[in-house]
């Protein structure tokens, strides 16, 4: 999104500008109320039944001569993670223009959509700041369960999807109601739904319990989430340490399915997601 600015210099900056709004709420340790941090900053949360939006920030008129108050709308949600999210995205838009400005980005000349994808990755580290995942994920093994109980205010979805900005070599899935829907590896390349992978699922889904099953340097995790009305699977797929960067082209693919598991490995078409199952 902001192609001129080297990769780890970018998110770099993001982890320190999502860590000093976290201090300034006196945030300490996960799990991170995205409203707690808003109302530590002066800005209150309401519930607006007729905005269409998930969620947008005003400023609310006062009596005559009073200061505006601040505010975070948000539409009516049935689930609170999503609430989490929208508020957390909210704070991180409010954060953009001191993002660009350490950046030495003129947000005027900033890219068509930065700031929205600067506030997406805000929101994202808000409630799942980096080092704190990092640290978590080598205690629990980036056992999903494990850490959707440690940063219980994130959904299953992002906990996984943010799995992809660490080591080692991993491709993640999400099967809804029996389907495929979305599917990524942080190696690149185009990736084919594995024979292991679908074994691993198809045992999570008819079970609804996790399911593990390693195959020589590959190993799958299979996490159901199960609700009335909604079946979801996640899926990680590791490579074991001895992946050499030289083979990241080399994913295992199945010649044999083809068709509609071939996913490119580009942006999903909107990045904040529907977490229908958390």
């Amino acid at each position: 999104m902001l192609p001129e600015i080297p990769a780890e210099e970018l998110t770099a900056c993001l982890d320190r500008a999502a860590g000093r709004l976290l201090r300034k709420a006196g945030v300490r340790a996960p799990p991170v109320d995205a409203l707690r941090i808003a109302a530590a900053l002066g800005i209150e949360t309401a519930i607006d039944g007729g905005q269409q939006p998930r969620a947008r920030y005003v400023e609310l008129r006062a009596a005559r001569g009073g200061t505006p108050r601040a505010a975070i709308l948000l539409r009516p949600e049935p689930r609170s993670e999503r609430r989490q999210w929208a508020v957390a995205h909210e704070l991180g838009e409010r954060e953009a223009a001191d993002v660009f400005g350490r950046l030495s980005i003129d947000p005027r000349a900033a890219p068509p959509g930065a700031r929205e994808w600067v506030a997406n990755q805000m929101a994202n580290r808000i409630l799942l700041p980096t080092r704190w995942l990092a640290r978590a994920g080598a205690t629990f093994g980036w056992d999903l369960m494990a850490l959707k109980d440690r940063f219980r205010t994130a959904s299953h979805e992002l906990i996984l999807r943010r799995m992809l900005e660490f080591a080692p070599p991993v491709i993640v899935s999400i099967f809804d109601h029996g389907a495929l829907s979305f599917r990524r590896g942080n190696r690149g390349g185009r990736m084919a739904l594995t024979k292991i992978e679908r074994e691993c699922w198809h045992a999570a889904h008819s079970s609804g319990k996790t399911q593990e099953r390693i195959v020589g340097m590959y190993s799958v995790r299979g996490w159901a989430v199960h609700e009335e009305g909604w079946k979801r699977e996640l899926l990680r797929m590791e490579v074991a340490d001895s992946f050499d960067d030289a083979d990241a082209g080399a994913w295992p693919l199945d010649d044999a399915e083809t068709g509609r598991e071939w996913f490119d490995d580009g942006p999903p078409p909107d990045d904040t997601f529907d977490e229908h199952a958390t």
